[in-house]
């Protein structure tokens, strides 16, 4: 069975969006390694609308090292409501998001790594589908969006699973839904 791994980047007070305006003065040969690593067992994305819209437009243009290669060429699997063709090796997921994702899962494959935060993000953690989260938390501190805010959520408690430091400030927290 495919693991769903969600990957976000959050400031130190929580704020999600527009992660490009604040996140790139960090980016190093470590976060650049940790991406890498964290791709090597990824066969596709699984993507919401806004975030594959705001991807394709960035990533679909480039190429020349190995993560943009992968990056692009991988399969991405994409949740929308309003959509109704894709490109940039994409494809809608049809019917229920939560179904179609549970079918993603028990299909033999690669884990699906997964991008963006919101209205995605909620369908899966109410449906328990996410098997691995890596928060990685930027010493930083911008005005935004925060993760669910505003939405009324049940508690979810996570499972530590392991901690990586770089030496920019950056912290990731890799964890996953306790059982």
């Amino acid at each position: 069975m495919r693991k769903i791994i969600e990957s976000t980047f959050v400031t130190l007070n929580g704020v999600i969006s527009d992660p490009h305006l604040w996140s790139a003065p960090y980016w190093d040969d470590e976060h650049s390694g940790y991406s890498m690593k964290l791709m090597e067992s990824t066969e596709a994305l699984l993507l919401g609308r806004e975030t594959y819209e705001a991807f394709a437009e960035a990533w679909s243009g480039r190429s020349g090292d190995p993560y943009t290669d992968k990056f692009n060429s991988m399969r991405k699997y994409v949740a929308s409501r309003t959509l109704t063709e894709t490109t940039w090796n994409a494809e809608l997921l049809v019917g229920d998001v939560a179904d179609a994702v549970r079918k993603l899962k028990e299909t033999e494959g690669g884990d699906l790594l997964k991008f963006g935060t919101g209205e995605l993000s909620r369908t899966l953690l109410e449906n328990k589908l996410v098997d691995e989260y890596h928060f990685w938390i930027f010493p930083v501190v911008a005005a935004g969006q925060k993760m669910f805010d505003g939405q009324d959520l049940a508690a979810t408690h996570l499972e530590l699973l392991d901690t990586t430091t770089f030496k920019s400030g950056i912290v990731v927290h890799k964890l996953a839904p306790k059982a």
